[in-house]
């Protein structure tokens, strides 16, 4: 077995968890499985996997390689499949936030897959910016500015924000009417998941933009419960408007110092600068770009 087989045979225990049902999806004996990834263990001089009687894991570094495994593999396919003039394959591993995802990727996912039948799509979510090379993520959507120069960015339009709380907090503390005005109020306290500290509300004012920190009855790491805690009426929230769309169609949130806005979030793709961009990638950001340019965001 050459050393391509055996990643193969490698990601498929990982994924099967099982070296009977890898074997047998791979139509080789169980012993050979066990012995090729007993050799590649000792090639490597790390043990890559866990087992016990019920079950087959991967160590840290056995998760690490398997990650590796995954990306070189989805690019000697998509290699061969150049070779022979096909059209981009292959597995394509992103990563974007979960309500960007529903609300514009989701949607129009359909024609995409229509599009390229031979890419297979794997959508990670969250909020941090992950270590594409690391992880094997080929691309991730994030808003903000990148702290990472390792990374090459494509810039998608700007995503406005909003400042919002429900009417049960407003009818308790007031309406604020300017930036001055906000003595007495509290806000949502979002953690940054980059500094680990809360982050500070900003607004647009004619002198520029100013940054205010009210006090917070609770804070929260992740955008849903932030939301959700601002509807329960436990502070002023601001997030990218399309969030809180339906929430101001039926008066579960009403739009705050509307004249005074936070300054708008920029919105990117990136890719790894150390690694050539392949097909599937390259068509996945002309999707993404141009899902984006006619978005209602």
């Amino acid at each position: 077995m050459d050393r391509l087989d055996a990643m193969r045979l490698f990601v498929r225990v990982i994924d099967r968890r099982s070296f009977t049902a890898a074997a047998a999806d791979l139509g080789i004996p169980r012993s050979t499985a066990t012995e090729a990834i007993r050799r590649l263990e000792r090639n490597l001089g790390s043990r890559l996997l866990e087992r016990t009687t019920r079950h087959v894991a991967p160590t840290p570094d056995g998760d690490a390689y398997y990650r590796r495994c995954l990306s070189i593999l989805a690019d000697v396919d998509e290699a061969e499949g150049a070779l022979r003039g096909g059209e981009p394959s292959g597995v394509l591993r992103i990563d974007a936030h979960g309500t960007l995802t529903r609300a514009f990727l989701l949607p129009r996912l359909p024609e995409f897959l229509e599009a390229y039948p031979q890419i297979r799509l794997q959508i990670g979510q969250g909020d941090r910016l992950v270590d594409l090379v690391r992880e094997g993520v080929d691309c991730v959507i994030r808003a903000g500015e990148p702290d990472d120069s390792g990374l090459i960015m494509r810039r998608l339009p700007d995503i406005p924000e909003q400042t919002c709380a429900s009417p049960l907090y407003l009818e308790r503390h007031g309406v604020p009417a300017s930036v001055d005005d906000l003595d007495g109020h509290q806000m949502i306290g979002f953690v940054s998941s980059r500094t680990g500290r809360v982050m500070p509300m900003e607004f647009q004012t004619t002198e520029g933009v100013r940054e205010v920190t009210l006090p917070c009855r609770v804070t929260a790491n992740e955008a849903e419960t932030a939301h959700h805690l601002a509807r329960m009426g436990y502070g002023l929230i601001q997030a990218p408007r399309y969030r809180f769309r339906e929430d101001l169609a039926r008066g579960a949130l009403v739009e705050v110092l509307p004249d005074q806005p936070p300054p708008p979030l920029p919105l990117a793709a990136y890719y790894p600068q150390n690694r050539q961009l392949s097909p599937r990638v390259r068509v996945f950001l002309d999707w993404v770009v141009a899902v984006f340019d006619v978005a209602d965001l």
